[in-house]
């Protein structure tokens, strides 16, 4: 284990599963404070709590906060600021996506998608970003998706959609807090997370065919790229970098 970045915080928002939950494991061995997020999986996220705080001796606070609700938003961040004093890093992971046929999609739950994945992450930016950037230091590291720029799919269009503005305020946060707070999205490709585990297995071998590595990837794998981007490249900034195995 490696405390290279001892007494420094992170909040990953949406962090009781999956991708969030792996990279909230991997501040944790590099010796970050982690701020776990969620909406309902208290108990998830209170057994990933005591697993960091037993394998890393980092401390670790839950906080349940709906992103898509500005008061909430300004609560969570108020607490961290009470627990740690500041706030080093902000992974923007939380997001949802309701696929269904065009036919069937409603109105509300396009709505809720963009609520939850991209004004959630404009919420998180200004509020917690603005604060940064009048500390002049802090980097910001925004989960968009490869559904966002060229792999797109009917049955999500929404979700695309969402995923393309969280590239959009990736851009205009970088360029408002310039030059002390780095603003980066990474886009990942397929990955094996909860959401994905119900595809159907013909279709999982199908779309393995177009990625050069010829496999989805693991939740860790992404983990380690949020943290390379978000802490040890130091120059990145404004940059939209997609980890899809090298999708075609």
């Amino acid at each position: 284990m490696t405390n290279s970045y001892s007494g420094k915080t992170v909040l990953i928002t949406g962090s009781s599963r999956g991708i969030g939950a792996a990279t909230a494991d991997y501040f944790a061995q590099k010796g970050f404070n982690v701020v776990i997020n969620y909406v309902s999986n208290k108990d998830k996220a209170n057994d990933l709590k005591n697993e960091l705080e037993f394998k890393y001796n980092v401390k670790v606070l839950v906080i349940k906060c709906d992103v898509s609700n500005e008061e909430e938003v300004k609560a969570m961040y108020k607490q961290i600021k009470k627990e740690f004093g500041k706030l080093d890093v902000l992974v923007n992971n939380a997001g949802i996506a309701i696929d269904s046929t065009l036919e069937d999609k409603k109105v509300e739950d396009f709505k809720r998608i963009l609520e939850v994945n991209l004004i959630g992450t404009y919420n998180t930016c200004k509020i917690i970003g603005m604060d940064m950037f009048k500390k002049k230091s802090g980097s910001i590291l925004n989960i968009s998706s490869t559904n966002g720029i060229d792999s797109f799919y009917p049955y999500s269009m929404d979700y695309d959609a969402s995923k393309a503005g969280v590239i959009s305020l990736t851009h205009n946060f970088a360029l408002s807090y310039a030059p002390y707070v780095r603003v980066n999205s990474i886009a990942p490709g397929w990955v094996n997370t909860e959401m994905n585990k119900e595809l159907d297995e013909d279709y999982v071998k199908e779309e393995c065919k177009h990625i050069l590595l010829g496999k989805f990837a693991e939740p860790e794998q992404i983990a380690m790229e949020i943290f390379h981007v978000a802490v040890e490249s130091t120059y990145f900034n404004d940059a939209i970098i997609k980890v899809d195995g090298g999708r075609c």
